[in-house]
């Protein structure tokens, strides 16, 4: 099992992070290789809407440091996202990547990926009341299952402000734990 995980969050330790590290541990503890990535940290650009990875390429165009992660995405079985909920969106960070994923996409909107991929999406949000921010996984959601995505899982942890603090919410861990048995699966 080859997972291929990808941070949001600008904190290297806040709780997305987090949520998303016990996750990948997990299943090292059970066997799987593991990439991760702090988008934050990387020098990448935008989506340049060039539309090359549709006439001219079957990929990514773009010559920056989410090349070789877009690149490790088509060859692993599982794919984590994990981000903070920023004014009721994913972080700029995440989105960014999410864009560039585009060119998972043929021109007749079909996938290049290989079906039959997993993921994890994890959110965590300052916001204690759950009943915010439904409406954020579903989007990205339709577009993993597009690319082939046939197991997805979300992750919400409410409620959680101070960086790291999402590992004293053991509900939240045990999500993580069985999220990771789930990808092993």
């Amino acid at each position: 099992m080859k997972i291929i995980a990808v941070l949001g969050s600008p904190r290297e330790r806040g709780n997305s992070a987090t949520v998303a590290r016990r996750v990948v541990e997990t299943a090292q503890a059970q066997g799987a290789q593991a990439d991760l990535y702090l988008l934050n940290r990387m020098a990448i650009k935008g989506c340049q809407g060039c539309n090359m990875c549709k006439t001219k390429q079957d990929h990514c165009v773009v010559e920056d440091d989410l090349a070789p992660v877009l690149e490790a995405i088509r060859t692993a079985d599982a794919l984590v996202m994990a981000s903070p909920v920023y004014f009721g969106e994913i972080s700029g960070q995440l989105k960014g990547f999410f864009d560039r994923t585009y060119s998972f996409l043929n021109p007749d909107f079909s996938s290049r990926l290989v079906p039959g991929k997993k993921a994890v999406f994890i959110l965590t949000q300052g916001q204690p009341d759950e009943s915010f921010y439904t409406d954020v996984f579903p989007r990205y959601d339709h577009w993993l299952k597009v690319y082939g995505f046939t197991d997805t899982t979300l992750i919400r942890a409410p409620g959680v402000q101070e960086a790291g603090e999402v590992a004293q919410r053991e509900a939240i861990m045990r999500q993580a734990d069985a999220a990771a048995r789930r990808l092993m699966s």
